[in-house]
């Protein structure tokens, strides 16, 4: 049996926006139908593959490995049909764009620099860029809505099926305002940083793995106040305003740091730094503005490997 004429469209949208969403109550809800009917639609298209696509549990639905092989075409060919209809609507004349996610641990330093050097290059051309937790942009770039995710996820499970290029290491710094009393010792006390408030990345994000990872490596018991977010303006402006402690990748607070703005607290070890880079979809062809954006990212990236930037 022909199993291309019984797999329809509505098969590969639920497939998609379930795995994109994790949930398959939310992902009804994006596709406007009810939850019964997206379960249906999804049994309709595992029994014709004649495999289980994901696997259930009480925190929502996670892809099997069979459901990460098929995401790989699953979701180009979603995508080549709307490149179509874009085409077929006349938008082939619209300006070049490059959709990139870009995660906390990029957003201050490193991509600030890639943009201009980019766009004093192509001056026409539009750059679309998404943040959020590395689960939810890699969701994207799996669906062909994003052609490239930046930053520091290697710990996530949803880069298997994705390329990912290196572009250099970064570790995690603890800052606080000028004159913060944690600052009147040095190397700092590391039994006082719990009498203070943490600003941490959210749980279950793979910096902020890296975060837990610090504070066990200095036997540091954290705080029971804390803010979690991933976002560093919301972060610079809370410590300032207060004796929290941020516990930031370095990027994040970088030229901060030099200004004397923040201050880094010296806890006489130094964590090993998790890797920042490229993820792409191997199963899409990387379109033309999205190489221009990665030959910047390499650029850049080997300048502040070798200490000329910022």
């Amino acid at each position: 049996m022909n199993l291309d004429t019984r797999i329809k469209f509505r098969h590969l949208l639920c497939f998609l926006e379930i795995a994109r969403q994790g949930s398959f109550a939310k992902a009804a809800d994006v596709v406007a139908i009810s939850p019964p009917a997206i379960s249906k639609t999804l049994k309709e298209l595992e029994d014709l593959l004649q495999t289980r696509l994901f696997e259930r549990d009480r925190n929502g639905v996670e892809l099997t490995p069979a459901g990460v092989r098929f995401m790989r075409y699953a979701g180009p060919c979603v995508q080549a049909l709307r490149d179509g209809v874009t085409t077929l609507r006349g938008e082939e004349h619209a300006p070049p764009q490059v959709k990139v996610g870009v995660l906390s641990t990029v957003e201050s330093l490193l991509m600030p620099e890639v943009l201009c050097r980019l766009h004093q290059r192509h001056s026409a051309l539009v750059v679309s860029v998404v943040t959020g937790p590395s689960a939810h942009l890699l969701a994207q770039l799996h669906v062909g809505e994003l052609d490239l995710v930046i930053g520091r996820m290697t710990d996530s499970p949803q880069i298997q099926g994705l390329m990912f290029e290196h572009l250099y290491s970064e570790s995690m710094s603890l800052v606080v305002r000028p004159g913060h009393p944690l600052l009147a010792r040095q190397p700092t006390e590391r039994s006082q940083v719990n009498r203070y408030p943490l600003v941490l990345p959210l749980a279950g994000t793979t910096i902020r793995k890296h975060a837990d990872s610090l504070f066990v490596q200095c036997a540091i018991e954290p705080s029971s106040q804390r803010l979690e977010t991933l976002s560093p303006a919301l972060s610079r402006r809370y410590v300032l305003g207060s004796d929290a402690v941020w516990v930031a990748p370095h990027d994040a607070v970088h030229v901060d740091i030099n200004s004397g703005e923040l201050c880094e607290l010296d806890l006489g070890v130094q964590e090993p730094g998790g890797s920042v880079g490229i993820c792409s979809n191997a199963a899409l062809p990387l379109p033309l503005p999205a190489q221009w954006l990665c030959e910047v990212l390499r650029e850049v990236a080997g300048q502040y490997r070798e200490g000329s930037y910022p």
